[in-house]
C-alpha cells in the first residue's frame, strides 16, 4: 500500500508513535488508510451539514475494513460573495483547495480518498487536486437543496432573489413581495435548486464516472442521500484493497471522460462556469482538449433538459423524480452517431453502458427525448471573432427572445460596480451591448461572476433586447444574452479593452460569431495609444494570483512556468 511509506519498518517508529497518538492500534496498520476531504464550513447553505456526511462516512469506512482520516478544504459561497469585494477570492479558491488536497494525501501518502464537495468552484478544486495526487477517489456530493415556493405555489430560487431586486428597483415590486422572495427562496440546506454551477458540476461528476448515481439530482440530507454516502464510502475501501491501477484517478476521469462531460453539459444547458473548469481539469488530467472542441461536440447533441435558470421552473428535484441523469445520458446515446462514450469504467465498477442500461425518462415533460428537443444542438456555444480570438462563452439555454442573433451599441464599464450603477441610474437602454471588462482571471483579478448586472437586466425588462460581454464570467443562475469569459482580456492586452461606447457589436450564436463592428485601421490606431488598467490589489495572494494566472479560453489554471 501506498500509505506503508509512513508505517512499514523499525525506521517508521515515530511515525507510528505519531498515528497512535491519534487512536490508532496495532490491528489498523494493515488497514488501507483513506482522506475523507470534507468541504464542511458553516456559512454555505450546501455545506453547513457536511459534518455529519463526514460522520457516516468514517464509520462506514471503519466498518468497511479502512482507516478514515478526515480533513477539511476551505469555500466560498459565490452567492453571498457577490457584488462586492469578496468574489475576487471566488475562483482562487479553486487553486487554493486543490493545492490543499494535494498537499494532504501526498505529505501523509493516504492510499485512497473520499471527496465531499457541493458547491462551485469547490467540486473542481478537489477533482484538480484529486487528478494530481491519482490514487482511487469518489465524490459524494451534499445534494442539492429543495427549490422555494410563493405563498400561492409558484417555485422560487437564488436566481428568483437576484432578479427580484432589479424588479424591485423599477418600482415593479412591492417590500413584502421581495421579502418573501427573500425567505423563501433557499428554504433549506443543499446546493441552489438550479442548473447552477454547483448542480452542474455534480451532474458532470456522473457523467465522468467519478460519482455515483443520483450525486446530482438527490436532494440534500435525504435518507437516500445519507444511503449514497455509506455505499460510497464502503466502495472506496473495496477500490483502496484491490490495489489495481485502474481504479487510480486518471484512468477513470480520462479524455473520454471530459468529453462526456461536455456532452452532458451541453443536453442539460449547465452553466457556462463547467466551460473554465472542464478546461481546468483537462489540463490536471494532462489531457489534450482544446476550446474549440467544445462547439464540434455541441453541433452532435440535443438540449433536452431546460432546468432554471433557463426559462424553466424546473429543479434538481424535478429531473430526479423524471429519471436523473441517467435517463439523460441514456436518451443521448441513442442520438445516431452519439459522440457519447458509454464503455467508459465507472468507480461503481461498471461501464456506463452497463450503469444506464436499465434507465428510462419516467416524465418527458421534464426529460425531453431527442426528437423532441428543446434544441437540436447543445446548450452552450463558444463565440469566436476579433473580439474573442481565442474564444468567449454564452449559455444558449438561457438566452431569451431573438437575441440569439443581435447588434448592438456599446456602453462600457471597467468593472462590475460601476455597470451596476449605471444599469441601476438607467443608463443601460433597448438596443446596447453592456461591455464589463477589467473582471477577467487576471484584470479582476479573481474573474468575478455577473449574476448581479444580468439580473438587474432582466428584472428591469431588458432581457430580450440588451446584450452583456465581459471577460469576466456568470453565475449558474445567470440567464439572457449574456457572453463572458471573452480572451484574451482586457488586462492582457485584449480588444474587449478599446471598445468606444456608441461602437457596434455582433454576436451570432448559431454561428459562433462575436465582432466588434469597426475596421481594422481604427482598431489598429487606438492600440497605439492604448494601456491596460491596472488595479490597486491590496491582498499579497490576489497579487500573486493575477501574476500566475492564465486566461479564461486556458482554464484560468496558475502557471508553472513563466
Amino acid at each position: 500500500m501506498r500509505s506503508d511509506t509512513i508505517k512499514r519498518g523499525f525506521d517508521k517508529t515515530p511515525h507510528r508513535s505519531l498515528l497512535r497518538a491519534t487512536g490508532l492500534k496495532d490491528e489498523d496498520f494493515d488497514k488501507p488508510f483513506i482522506g475523507v476531504a470534507n468541504s464542511h464550513i458553516d456559512i454555505i447553505p450546501g455545506h453547513f451539514f457536511l459534518q455529519e456526511y463526514g460522520r457516516i462516512i468514517k464509520e462506514a469506512i471503519r466498518e468497511a475494513g479502512g482507516v478514515p482520516f478526515e480533513f477539511n478544504t476551505i469555500g466560498v459561497d459565490d452567492g453571498i460573495a457577490m457584488g462586492h469585494e469578496g468574489m475576487l477570492y471566488s475562483l482562487p479558491s479553486r487553486e487554493l483547495i486543490a493545492d490543499s488536497i494535494e498537499t494532504v494525501m501526498e505529505a501523509h501518502q493516504l492510499d485512497a480518498m473520499i471527496c465531499v464537495p457541493n458547491c462551485d468552484k469547490i467540486v473542481p478544486g478537489m477533482l484538480m487536486g484529486a487528478l494530481r495526487v491519482n490514487v482511487p477517489t469518489i465524490f459524494i456530493s451534499g445534494g442539492p437543496m429543495k427549490a422555494g415556493a410563493k405563498a400561492d405555489g409558484t417555485p422560487i430560487d437564488l436566481a428568483t432573489a437576484f432578479e427580484a431586486v432589479g424588479v424591485h428597483a423599477e418600482g415593479k415590486m412591492s417590500d413584502e413581495e421581495l421579502y418573501e422572495i427573500e425567505c423563501e427562496a433557499c428554504p433549506s440546506g443543499g446546493s441552489c435548486s438550479g442548473m447552477f454551477t454547483a448542480n452542474s458540476m455534480n451532474t458532470l461528476c456522473e457523467a465522468m464516472g467519478v460519482a455515483l448515481p443520483g450525486n446530482g439530482t438527490v436532494l440534500a440530507m435525504t435518507p437516500e442521500r445519507f444511503e449514497m454516502v455509506r455505499t460510497a464510502a464502503k466502495r472506496i475501501v473495496e477500490m483502496a484493497k484491490s490495489e489495481d491501477p485502474k481504479w487510480n484517478m486518471r484512468n477513470i476521469l480520462n479524455k473520454d471522460a471530459i468529453n462526456n462531460a461536455f456532452v452532458i453539459d451541453m443536453a442539460m444547458g449547465g452553466s457556462s462556469n463547467t466551460v473554465l473548469h472542464l478546461l481546468a481539469i483537462a489540463n490536471e488530467a494532462e489531457v489534450d482538449f482544446d476550446i474549440t472542441d467544445i462547439n464540434r461536440i455541441g453541433k452532435e447533441v440535443a438540449h433536452i433538459a431546460k432546468i432554471s435558470p433557463s426559462l424553466s421552473t424546473v429543479h434538481m428535484e424535478d429531473v430526479n423524480r423524471a429519471g436523473g441523469v441517467n435517463a439523460v445520458m441514456k436518451e443521448v446515446s441513442k442520438r445516431s452517431g452519439s459522440v457519447f462514450n458509454t464503455n467508459v469504467l465507472t468507480v461503481t465498477g461498471e461501464t456506463l453502458a452497463e450503469r444506464i442500461k436499465d434507465a428510462d425518462i419516467k416524465d418527458t415533460d421534464i426529460i425531453h427525448t431527442n426528437e423532441n428537443a428543446f434544441s437540436p444542438v447543445g446548450g452552450l456555444s463558444i463565440l469566436f471573432g476579433n473580439l474573442a480570438e481565442e474564444g468567449a462563452v454564452v449559455k444558449t439555454a438561457g438566452i431569451t427572445g431573438d437575441m440569439r442573433k443581435f447588434t448592438g451599441t456599446a456602453i462600457c464599464f471597467d468593472s462590475q460596480q460601476a455597470a451596476i450603477a449605471g444599469i441601476m441610474a438607467h443608463k443601460v437602454k433597448a438596443g446596447n451591448v453592456v461591455v464589463i471588462r477589467y473582471e477577467g482571471p487576471k484584470g479582476g483579478p479573481g474573474m468575478q461572476e455577473m449574476l448581479a448586472p444580468t439580473s438587474l437586466i432582466m428584472g428591469m425588462g431588458l432581457g430580450e433586447s440588451v446584450a452583456l460581454i465581459t471577460d469576466g464570467r456568470f453565475s449558474g443562475a445567470t440567464r439572457g444574452a449574456s457572453i463572458g469569459h471573452v480572451s484574451p482580456e482586457a488586462a492582457e492586452g485584449g480588444l474587449i479593452g478599446l471598445i468606444h461606447d456608441g461602437d457596434e457589436i455582433h454576436l451570432d450564436v448559431d454561428t459562433h460569431v462575436l465582432e466588434l463592428l469597426v475596421d481594422a485601421e481604427e482598431i489598429e490606431r487606438r492600440r497605439l495609444h492604448f494601456t491596460p488598467l491596472k488595479k490597486k490589489i491590496k491582498s499579497k495572494w490576489l497579487k500573486r494570483y493575477s501574476l500566475l494566472v492564465s486566461n479564461a479560453s486556458h482554464g484560468a489554471v496558475l502557471k508553472t512556468e513563466l
